[in-house]
């Protein structure tokens, strides 16, 4: 389905066909990758960059480039699992021979760079190293070697140059670093076994320490002047302690909330916390409940402030501040609406299905969407605009689409397309269909010749009255070469992921967007990009504005004439344009739909890469 959230590139996926194709023929790569060893992993990355781990190091691949763009193999052997992604950046932390390891180095695989090693930069043993945006540093905590005594340290690296800003040196041996740190202002504070601590960067200088030790996560208010501290403690619940900018617990005693907090937003009325219970396996009747827990607190006090927190029955799958108040949604099902002192906004908690795919804005008031129920309500009353939800059989996948020139909303529930008037919420079957292998629509999109349905192996366009425009469908594998397919199709980005490091950079997440409005998504993330002086953001900054190349095209691997291949068919008229035969009966490989480039892993050592748009 198509929410305000979408993919930017997607992971094609593999299909077998027995169909007599007559198209060009492309069996030759346009690029060939080689490798010292046998590769282990390789990920499209946000930026565009195939990175690729082996056995004889960390390479990187970009698009068009006949060479390879960065191969460092002073790493040796080098895993998935030693390799930390950080979400919306050219950054990844290589972290090798266990937790605390003296292996971890950061590359900027944009820039095609080695910006850090703790090997070249004095650590025996490193217990933290985090990336922190937008300030673009590294903060790294340790351990130094022998020649300086083995002290505890801190130190300060700049991610644009690799240099070494400021090194810290820590009291006492036992004095670890035990969460991540936070930059304000001139300084760090970094929390300890022992203490929160800030160091001001400018003179190195620790300028106060603070008896509130063991904290896992921090964030500030806006002004940098009042500091949140997270404590997540071994039973899974979290102490919230509360400081200023100079050092000064600000509450009396630590505020304690049940499970670990997932959200935490700021606001002028106070703090909004949401944590998730987990379901610890207990069937003791005193065991708490798996769910997440809502509460709003004093932003000066850190009581509570609602008499009676609202109920959730499940975890929050959906969460936004809007001016009244706070709206949210639960994955079990159900939606509420509460002030910001307490009262419940809307009329009576609104029911709904499991598994809310959508909530977002439109003209009309807020439409939601689920596995088996729809409707736009009154974000006031909570009341339906169309006088009841619109029902429908337990979908086997949801997609929907807005349709503005007919002014409909337009929901695929698995084999069949429901068409809701915007005005007056008349519901009608606009059509049934059905896919080939039991497949039901992932994707609907409106363009100018129809409405486009698309599954793994299915294509179908729909003309705007229903009627059926064409359905090209090619048979997949048997399920034991699917499933090694999929689990060799490497992941790739989303929105949603994105936000988590945009939010550090200024972007509010718990904003509700308008319905299908990708757009301002994805401006959200290009300003926070813009925030960070680097030619690495930058140059991701213009890939995210750039249309896919194959914005026009479906491409589904299937059994051709001559083996396994790829087939590029037209979203618009269905016709097959191009093959490229891999040779492969289980391939592993991943397209870049932005760049309209596919790498194929030809063999242990090697990777190809078709030109997809020629």
């Amino acid at each position: 389905m198509k929410h305000i959230v979408t993919k930017i590139v997607c992971v094609i996926l593999v299909a077998f066909s027995t169909h007599q194709l007559r198209a060009q023929k492309a069996e030759a790569p346009n690029f060939t990758y080689n490798f010292g060893g046998k590769i282990d992993f390789m990920k499209l990355t946000d930026s565009g960059v195939l990175v690729v781990a082996n056995g004889d190091g960390f390479a990187g691949i970009k698009p068009g480039q006949d060479k390879l763009h960065f191969d460092f193999n002073d790493y040796g052997k080098v895993k998935e699992e030693e390799l930390e992604f950080i979400p919306m950046s050219p950054y990844v932390i290589v972290a090798q021979g266990g937790v605390f390891t003296s292996k971890k180095s950061v590359i900027d695989f944009v820039a095609g760079k080695k910006l850090f090693a703790t090997e070249e930069n004095g650590w025996k043993l490193t217990y933290t190293c985090n990336i922190v945006l937008p300030q673009n540093k590294l903060v790294v905590s340790g351990q130094r070697k022998a020649a300086e005594q083995y002290a505890m340290a801190v130190a300060i690296y700049d991610l644009v140059s690799g240099k070494e800003e400021k090194l810290f040196k820590l009291k006492g041996a036992a004095t670890m670093v035990t969460g991540r740190p936070l930059m304000v202002g001139d300084g760090i504070i970094v929390p300890t076994s022992k203490s929160l601590m800030h160091i001001d960067t400018k003179s190195g200088n620790i300028t106060w320490e603070t008896k509130v030790d063991d904290i896992t996560w921090m964030t500030a208010d806006a002004t940098g002047k009042e500091i949140y501290a997270f404590e997540e403690k071994p039973g899974g619940d979290t102490k919230i302690h509360k400081i200023s900018n100079t050092g000064q617990v600000l509450w009396k005693e630590a505020q304690k909330v049940k499970g670990k907090v997932s959200n935490f937003q700021i606001l002028p009325q106070g703090l909004a916390v949401v944590s998730d219970v987990a379901d610890t396996g207990s069937k003791s009747v005193f065991a708490a409940a798996a769910e997440s827990k809502i509460g709003f607190m004093s932003a000066a006090t850190g009581e509570d402030l609602w008499d009676k927190a609202p109920k959730t029955k499940g975890y929050v799958q959906h969460f936004y501040v809007m001016e009244d108040g706070i709206l949210f949604g639960i994955r079990e099902g159900g939606i509420n609406k509460i002030s910001f002192d307490g009262k419940t906004l809307f009329k009576k908690p609104l029911k709904t299905g499991e598994n809310i795919h959508t909530m977002a804005l439109t003209p009309k008031g807020m439409i939601y969407i689920t596995d088996t129920d729809a409707d736009i309500i009154n974000l006031t009353t909570g009341e339906s605009i169309w006088n009841k939800p619109i029902k429908y059989k337990k979908a086997k996948s949801v997609c929907s689409t807005y349709d503005a020139n007919n002014k409909r909303y337009l929901i695929s529930t698995g084999e069949e397309m429901l068409a809701i008037d915007e005005n007056s919420g008349d519901i009608s079957t606009f059509c049934n269909y059905k896919f080939e292998e039991k497949e039901t629509p992932t994707a609907l999109q409106v363009r100018d010749g129809g409405l486009l349905l698309t599954s793994d192996q299915n294509v179908m366009m729909l003309n705007f009255d229903g009627s059926k425009k064409f359905h090209e469908y090619h048979r997949s594998p048997g399920k034991s070469a699917f499933g090694a397919i999929i689990a060799g199709a490497m992941a790739v980005t989303s929105m949603a992921v994105a936000t988590s490091a945009a939010y550090e950079a200024g972007m509010n997440k718990n904003a509700i967007g308008q319905y299908n409005d990708r757009g301002q998504q994805a401006k959200n993330i290009q300003d926070s990009f813009s925030q960070i002086a680097s030619a690495s953001f930058a140059e991701m900054n213009k890939r995210f504005k750039a249309t896919a190349a194959t914005e026009n095209a479906q491409f589904i691997l299937t059994k051709l004439d001559d083996g396994v291949g790829l087939v590029k068919v037209d979203k618009d008229s269905g016709k097959k344009h191009k093959e490229i035969v891999l040779k492969d009966k289980k391939p592993e490989y991943v397209v870049d739909e932005i760049a309209g480039v596919l790498y194929y892993r030809a063999n242990d050592k090697s990777i190809y890469g078709y030109d997809l748009m020629n």
